[in-house]
């Protein structure tokens, strides 16, 4: 059997994350999945706890990446933090999205929060050369402030998926 060089595979990424509110998850649950900013948008969904704030949609908007469903690599994000802090989420949960998503037609990824300027764009392909999984799916330690930095920046990452994502790759969307 010959080994894999997909690095996806080889640390057998068991799910990404997306952050929300959970006051969003009915709506969620209403509308079959995730959707971009842009598709709820022409759908005039209005989001009872949206994340992201003025500026964020805006610079989303800038970049293109209001249509992009936005997932990180850990149930740990920079953006997640901000957004309590700041009053937007006041109740945050972390779903658990499937890796299926990774074989949708137009996936990229960001090595750093997505809509921060200068912050390149790449294609899944790319982005399986550049992605720390060692620091992310590896248990090490964490207290080595070298690891700790990699980790912090493995953190900020980004796994943008296009328009939308079921919810049938939800595995803990919570019922009730």
């Amino acid at each position: 059997m010959a080994k894999t060089t997909d690095p996806f595979i080889q640390y057998k990424v068991p799910h990404l994350y997306h952050f929300c509110d959970r006051r969003n998850l009915p709506i969620i649950r209403e509308l079959g999945g995730l959707y971009s900013f842009e598709k709820l948008e022409e759908r005039r969904i209005e989001v009872p706890a949206p994340g992201g704030n003025d500026w964020s949609h805006e610079a989303d908007k800038a970049k293109g990446l209001h249509r992009y469903v936005h997932l990180c690599f850990r149930n740990n994000h920079p953006m997640e933090y901000l957004a309590r802090q700041e009053g937007r989420i006041v109740d945050s949960i972390f779903l658990q999205v499937h890796p299926e998503v990774l074989k949708f037609e137009g996936v990229k990824y960001t090595p750093d929060v997505s809509n921060k300027s200068g912050v390149p764009i790449h294609t899944l392909e790319e982005a399986r050369t550049m992605i720390d999984f060692e620091v992310i799916y590896t248990r090490t330690d964490w207290n080595n402030p070298a690891i700790k930095q990699r980790l912090d920046q493995a953190e900020k990452c980004e796994i943008l998926v296009p328009d939308h994502i079921p919810i049938k790759l939800i595995r803990n969307l919570p019922h009730g």
